[in-house]
């Protein structure tokens, strides 16, 4: 293996791979992510670890969890004080994992495990990122399947990085990615808008993406689909301010012309006081001033996180560790 491949830090002690999963409740697809991830990772390397980020669950999650790390020491558990989310989950396992190469997937098995030799495969060839695409998605609805479509459009249109369509957080990533995705301060926790940002050898594989193994998503439903593309629009883009500003210029300047033109027509007579379509005319200007508003208070609300410097999340136990 080349030294791009295992990046700075690979000297230190641990296992070959790490995998990252962030839970909510999720006991009964728990058991049937570690028969099937299990026997792959091994096939690979006799070290590995599979960490499960947990969100607090109502349900048996978390027992579930702590019966398979009692039988397998590889399988471990980081649980938070509170409900982080899934993007701030997965930061918080990718600072515990240890691996030389660390790969975040969901547990629902609509990340096939056997990808991962196929991803390993690129690492090994150099690549520090290695992103799984999606061919389909069964499984997910038309709604989802447009918003994603439109949000990727979006995103690449306008943001600082470029992030491949199709793409979530399924991917491997080199030791030293992982350290600069650690090291970085912002709190929304965009994984593919922060490791496009940091960089290196990235590729793609293409895959075909399989329904749930069992339940609904706790997780990625359709707001929350939302609040994660809006992260990337607002965290890596300043383009909705700099169109807000030439809106609002615009909407001035033709204001006033429209005013000269309205005031001379009804000097000549022509036109009579009142017209209803002038007030709908204010009301439409008034709508787009709330709506560079709320623009830029999305942007002062991203500033007033990040100057806080509050922990990105708190762990309450883990299990599994040294």
């Amino acid at each position: 293996m080349n030294s791009a491949a295992e990046g700075v830090g690979a000297q230190a002690a641990g296992p070959l791979l790490s995998i990252v999963v962030p839970v909510y409740k999720e006991e009964r697809n728990v058991p049937a992510f570690v028969e099937r991830v299990a026997p792959v990772l091994a096939g690979l390397a006799p070290e590995y670890e599979i960490i499960f980020a947990m969100d607090p669950s109502p349900d048996r999650t978390e027992e579930v969890i702590l019966a398979l790390a009692r039988a397998d020491p590889r399988v471990k558990l980081i649980k938070f004080s509170r409900r982080v989310g899934q993007p701030m989950a997965t930061l918080g396992g990718m600072q515990y994992a240890r691996g030389r190469a660390v790969i975040v997937m969901d547990v629902d098995l609509q990340d096939p495990p056997e990808l991962i030799n196929d991803m390993v495969a690129k690492w090994r060839e150099g690549f520090d990122v290695v992103m799984a695409q999606r061919r389909s998605r069964e499984g997910e609805t038309l709604i989802k399947r447009i918003v994603s479509y439109v949000g990727y459009k979006i995103i690449n249109r306008i943001a600082e990085v470029e992030i491949p369509p199709n793409t979530g957080d399924f991917r491997l990533m080199s030791r030293r990615v992982v350290e600069e995705v650690n090291r970085l301060s912002e709190c929304h926790g965009f994984l593919r808008g922060l490791v496009a940002l940091v960089g290196f050898r990235q590729t793609c594989i293409q895959f075909d993406r399989a329904a749930r193994f069992s339940g609904a998503g706790n997780y990625n439903r359709f707001l929350g689909s939302l609040r994660i593309g809006f992260n990337g629009i607002v965290c890596f883009s300043s383009y909705p301010v700099t169109l807000c500003t030439q809106l609002g210029g615009l909407l001035a300047v033709g204001s006033v012309l429209a005013a000269v033109v309205l005031g001379l027509l009804r000097l000549a007579g022509v036109l009579s006081a009142g017209l209803p379509w002038l007030a709908l005319l204010i009301c439409f200007v008034g709508g787009l001033q709330l709506l560079g508003m709320g623009l830029l208070g999305a942007y002062i609300t991203r500033i007033y996180e990040e100057v806080r410097h509050r922990p990105k999340f708190i762990v309450e136990k883990t299990a599994g560790f040294p």
